[in-house]
């Protein structure tokens, strides 16, 4: 039967799961079913495979499988996000480590990496990034990679220069200050390439490695002042969810910070070892 025509079913989804955990070290049991079952149709429909043919080649083809396992992970993510959730960081979040000696921040789940150079920019802007120590990861090398170089698409991203400018200009607490950080300070524009390109003393900082939330635990050996996690465990199911929150809450200092996408939030036996602030969870 043509893939086009085939729903997936629970069964298939198992078989599909089991698959991937008996020939590598990955596992989606935990994952949420509804969100894995579209991007296991989408695969099919995508490859022209049946289920059975999409499962052998599974097992019989490496470089095969590490494709299917970044097509299963999302990668969303753009410059300055959610400017609210910015302001919250400039405001209430990244001034109670001014006078730390260094300031060890984790973005999981980091995809392209937009994320990670905003928080050095935010960092810049507040003189605090010379005592900064920049870990990303990500399960998916290919967006590792790009992370890496920083660079962008140009007239795709137009929007990163509008929510630069709602975070790094302009001040929500008060309107007349409007401060003129110019673009080039941080990135260059090539609108004949069609790039925006991070400056080296962004991409030169960060230690980017590939690491899976699921079974990885903390890679570093460190502890962090914060912990950004945003968009991701919502493809989690809540013991999956759990068991993330208890690796973050476990490797934050006391008073950390743990930041979660606008549309998460801590729920169960983790909500009461944080105070939460918007988007902020702070370990008590």
């Amino acid at each position: 039967m043509p893939s086009q025509r085939m729903q997936v079913t629970d069964q298939d989804l198992q078989y599909f799961v089991n698959t991937i955990k008996s020939v590598s070290k990955y596992d989606f049991s935990e994952y949420s079913e509804k969100s894995l079952k579209r991007r296991l149709q989408k695969i099919l429909e995508d490859y022209n495979l049946d289920l059975t043919s999409l499962l052998t080649s599974l097992r019989l083809d490496r470089d095969f499988l590490e494709k299917v396992v970044k097509e299963v992970t999302v990668n969303t993510t753009e410059l300055f996000r959610d400017p609210p959730v910015w302001h919250l960081l400039r405001s209430r979040i990244l001034p109670r480590f001014k006078n730390n000696k260094t300031i060890n921040i984790w973005h999981a789940g980091c995809s392209t990496g937009q994320e990670v150079y905003s928080m050095m920019i935010l960092l810049n802007e507040m003189e605090m990034l010379d005592k900064a120590k920049i870990f990303a990861t990500d399960l998916n090398s290919d967006v590792l990679d790009a992370a890496k170089q920083g660079v962008y698409k140009y007239r795709f991203n137009l929007g990163y220069l509008d929510n630069f400018d709602k975070v790094i200009k302009q001040n929500p607490l008060n309107f007349e200050e409007y401060n003129d950080v110019p673009y080039e300070k941080y990135f260059d524009i090539d609108k004949v390439r069609d790039t925006i390109t991070m400056k080296k003393f962004l991409t030169e900082r960060p230690i980017f490695r590939k690491h899976d939330l699921v079974v990885d635990g903390n890679i570093f050996f460190a502890k962090f002042d914060l912990i950004l996690c945003r968009n991701v465990i919502i493809y989690f199911n809540y013991s999956l969810q759990n068991k993330v929150f208890e690796l973050f809450h476990n490797n934050l200092y006391p008073k950390g910070t743990l930041l979660l996408g606008m549309h998460e939030t801590i729920l169960g036996p983790w909500a009461s070892r944080f105070e939460r602030l918007g988007q902020a969870y702070i370990k008590k």
